[in-house]
């Protein structure tokens, strides 16, 4: 998440395709590994878990105006050619401080949890594939390179920054009443999550496909009582108490022990129930 150092169903929902235990081992290794390969080696665990779900992925380098460069990493998960595009994504760099763990291992875990389940069961309408963006918090520049080089405009980019513990999926949208936000209102309901959906949301990789008028969203799972203090935070307005992840992310206190796996597992699971609603409605 580009922060303060950053500045600038079972039958139509789904049943998951894997079980939250599975998820929740699985997602806390892939934070583990991220979080232990170091700000300058965190695409090689990526590549990886690629690899060994069988996926084949491709690194594209970019350089900006400024000589800043970078590689993403994109790879095709499932569904036919010919299908409109589902793309997730999640960055994958850190700030120089902590392990990166919550922001963006967590959510870069994510994008790999759904990657193995959409390779499991592909989408009956979209074709799905999954980019891990670099140099996010160098001011949002992979994804912002993903749009620059003519690469395939999606039907839908799904962003994950910050998806590490809580009771809320907090999801930025440009309509809280969209088909899709819709469908995650259901589908936190069998994972007994809660939904915050709307506008206002912290700066990540979704905001360079909006100005380019490519349709987004993204999701974090944090607390519900830490929503009004992030954006207060996000809008430099003084508060009593700050939000947990505004004391961990970009600071030594960024590590996996901040982790709650068993709710990212919830987390995971509605997502994917939502995806799936709102993919069989699109006929």
């Amino acid at each position: 998440m580009a922060g303060a150092s950053a500045r600038e169903a079972a039958a139509v929902a789904g049943t998951p395709a894997s079980a939250p235990a599975t998820t929740t081992d699985s997602w806390l290794g892939d934070v583990r590994s991220l979080s232990q390969a170091g700000a300058g080696n965190r695409r090689a665990p990526i590549e990886k878990r690629l690899d060994g779900l069988g996926l084949k992925w491709k690194a594209v380098a970019f350089e900006t105006a400024k000589k800043q460069q970078g590689q993403n990493l994109i790879a095709e998960v499932s569904g036919a050619a010919a299908a409109p595009l589902l793309l997730f994504g999640a960055h994958f760099d850190q700030v120089d401080e902590g392990h990166g763990a919550t922001d963006n291992a967590s959510g870069s875990a994510t994008v790999l949890a759904l990657a193995e389940r959409f390779k499991h069961k592909p989408l009956a309408h979209h074709r799905v594939a999954v980019a891990f963006w670099d140099l996010e918090e160098a001011g949002l520049l992979g994804s912002s390179a993903y749009i620059a080089q003519g690469s395939e405009k999606p039907a839908l980019y799904v962003n994950f920054d910050v998806f590490g513990w809580g009771d809320t999926l907090w999801m930025m949208t440009p309509d809280a009443n969209s088909a899709l936000a819709g469908a995650s209102r259901d589908a936190v309901k069998a994972s007994g999550l809660q939904l915050s959906a709307g506008r206002e949301y912290p700066p990540s990789d979704h905001l360079p496909f909006i100005k380019a008028g490519w349709p987004a969203v993204s999701y974090s799972l944090i607390g519900n009582e830490e929503v009004p203090l992030i954006l207060s935070f996000f809008k430099g307005e003084k508060t009593a108490t700050q939000a947990k992840v505004i004391q961990v992310i970009h600071s030594s206190n960024d590590t996996v022990e901040q982790i709650d796996a068993a709710a990212t597992a919830r987390g995971v699971d509605a997502v994917e129930r939502a995806i799936r609603q709102w993919d069989a409605a699109q006929n």
